[in-house]
């Protein structure tokens, strides 16, 4: 099993999620989640201890982003597609993705590793410039891996049955 599909498996991603992550709506306001966990955590040095409350709240709106917006009514626009393609990558291990596909989003998901070191190194020492540059190479990484799930779930979308069935 793929880490991506552990990380899935514990955000209870089934169909009914998978389809409500589809949302637009879902996809962009997800994107708030790391300024306010960088704020949570920062608000160690006014809250002390008590700065678990907001990281706590940071993270079950991660967990809540996905389910509390409707299925959208079109699932063919740029972040539906890219929702689409995660799936498609999730799924890489039973229905192989084209030769094309295979190394990018990895690589991808290096790059917004090595930004999270940067964040943890901000964070922890409160420095605003390494915690920047953590922001800035995790969404530069995840941006470009969504575009690339986009490119993915277009190459595949005609190859499997179940995968057409999710554009509409």
């Amino acid at each position: 099993m793929t880490l991506e599909r552990n990380i899935a498996a514990s955000f209870q991603m089934d169909e009914a999620t998978w389809a409500r992550h589809a949302n637009p709506w879902s996809v962009w306001t997800r994107f708030t989640v790391l300024p306010l966990l960088i704020l949570a955590i920062w608000s160690r040095v006014w809250l002390g201890w008590w700065c678990l409350i907001p990281v706590t709240i940071v993270m079950g709106w991660m967990w809540l982003n996905p389910r509390i917006f409707p299925k959208p009514n079109s699932t063919n626009n740029w972040a539906s597609k890219a929702v689409l393609g995660e799936r498609v990558w999730l799924n890489r291990d039973n229905i192989p993705v084209p030769k094309h596909h295979q190394r990018v989003p990895n690589i991808l998901s290096v790059v917004s590793t090595s930004g999270v070191i940067f964040l943890i190194w901000g964070l922890s020492a409160l420095n605003v410039w390494p915690t920047l540059l953590g922001v800035i190479l995790v969404y530069l990484g995840k941006l470009w891996f969504i575009d690339r799930m986009v490119w993915l779930y277009e190459d595949m979308k005609d190859v499997e049955a179940e995968y057409s069935h999710w554009l509409y």
